[in-house]
């Protein structure tokens, strides 16, 4: 698994105009499939005059999350090629949504199919980016006689320590952690072996 993925900041759009159709472009970050619905019900709100509101989105951090819709075009002409598009910049965590004004002029399979990418395109590369690092947390409970060698190797490994619990015998712990890192932290925290893993690890 890899710990960083690239998305998108805030929100673009673009036009693009082919035989008199319009093609109105709009790339936004999103965190989960529920915002995803929600943005795209946004347009097609905004849009229900228009012929057609397509779209695709990725999500998770490997990009292991899609979903198209061509929206009344002929199928594999929108929501493939937008798709297309934002697998080949490497995003995730991302919906696209292309709105289609007809203009009176048939593009064919292949026209639609360029026409989707080239809006998708354009609206992606009006978009700011940034990678992200996914995280894991590891919880644990430790002695107080033993707390300041696990809290620096933390430290040390590059964690972030979470502010603790603390009990009458100890503190409970927890660190968050770079995910690529999370494996050899713990095996050198299992030295310490006064130290009780907490159930509750999880990735952030």
């Amino acid at each position: 698994m890899t710990d960083t993925y690239t998305t998108l900041v805030g929100t673009s759009e673009a036009v693009f105009t082919e035989k008199r159709s319009r093609f109105l472009a709009f790339a936004h970050h999103v965190e989960d499939e529920e915002t995803a619905k929600s943005v795209v019900a946004e347009y097609k709100k905004k849009y229900y005059d228009a012929r057609h509101v397509c779209y695709a989105w990725v999500l998770g951090f490997e990009g292991e999350t899609t979903r198209v819709n061509d929206d009344g075009e002929p199928s594999g002409t929108a929501g493939k090629p937008i798709l297309g598009i934002i697998r080949s910049k490497g995003l995730t965590h991302c919906v696209v949504i292309v709105v289609r004004y007809f203009g009176g002029i048939k593009l064919g399979t292949p026209g639609l199919i360029a026409a989707y990418k080239e809006a998708t395109v354009l609206a992606l590369d009006a978009a700011q980016t940034q990678k992200c690092i996914v995280t894991t947390r590891l919880a644990f409970e430790i002695p107080y006689t033993e707390a300041d060698l696990a809290m620096r190797w933390v430290r040390d490994a590059g964690g972030q320590l979470l502010p603790p619990d603390y009990t009458a015998e100890g503190m409970s712990l927890t660190a968050e952690i770079r995910t690529g890192e999370a494996d050899k932290l713990r095996q050198r925290l299992s030295q310490i072996h006064t130290l009780r893993w907490q159930d509750n690890d999880k990735d952030e």
